[in-house]
């Protein structure tokens, strides 16, 4: 069988739409829905659905990771990301992610995050 197209349309009205999205659980309090993956790597593209309040702990991209912000608003340790903003964490880079009022996001990343030792127990940044 021959691979499926996927079109997303209108992605900045996805917070109004985002019941109709089949979401999956991620980490606490995020939520996934899977675009892509590619064959032979690690490298994904997804929507992220944070709930208000939630949170990564500190972690570090072995790849490269692009988030773009589709709904609400993202914090991380250089600041506040609004609707709109494209945020590209190089390869070594680390920080915590948070979303006090809830976002959704679509990410790309070339390889999965790394957990700092002693974070993965942390709930909140």
């Amino acid at each position: 069988m021959p691979p499926t197209q996927t079109i997303l349309t209108d992605l900045f009205t996805i917070g109004q739409r985002q019941g109709e999205i089949p979401w999956q659980p991620f980490r606490p309090g995020v939520e996934i829905y899977p675009l892509c993956q590619g064959q032979d790597t690690p490298a994904q593209l997804a929507l992220l659905r944070y709930q208000p309040g939630a949170s990564v702990p500190r972690h570090r991209h072995p790849g490269f990771e692009h988030i773009l912000v589709l709904w609400g608003a993202q914090e991380d340790d250089q600041g506040r990301y609004s609707v709109g903003t494209l945020t590209i964490n190089p390869p070594g880079s680390q920080h915590r992610v948070a979303s006090p009022e809830g976002c959704i996001v679509l990410i790309g990343w070339e390889k999965p995050v790394e957990i700092l030792p002693g974070e993965a127990q942390l709930g909140k940044s």
